[in-house]
């Protein structure tokens, strides 16, 4: 297995001895009662002691489609100006004919 040079290798947090690799994993996380699985998740992976950290970007864009709010529209604030009242036009005076 080889670096690719867009997504080096790094050491590994845990064991200090292996590196970390880029790799495609199964993850799976809670949702309430309900567990949820997203296969071919990227994350970075030990290659002595098997060591995984998910990779955060996709942590978040994962959060932000599991979010509760997802696919609703964003609820914008409307501001509220005070009503200016018009004051009553004053009928002309009538001109004799």
């Amino acid at each position: 297995m080889y670096a690719s040079p867009s997504f080096p290798v790094r050491p590994c947090p845990e064991c200090q001895a292996g590196q970390l690799h880029r790799q495609y994993l199964a993850y799976y996380t809670w949702l309430g009662n309900d567990l949820i699985t997203v296969p071919d998740f990227p994350a970075w992976v030990c290659d002595l002691c098997g060591h995984r950290e998910y990779d955060a970007n996709a942590l978040n864009r994962l959060s932000l489609i599991l979010s509760p709010t997802a696919g609703s529209a964003p609820k914008r604030r409307r501001r509220v100006r005070p009503q200016v009242r018009q004051r009553a036009k004053n009928p002309r005076p009538s001109q004799p004919e």
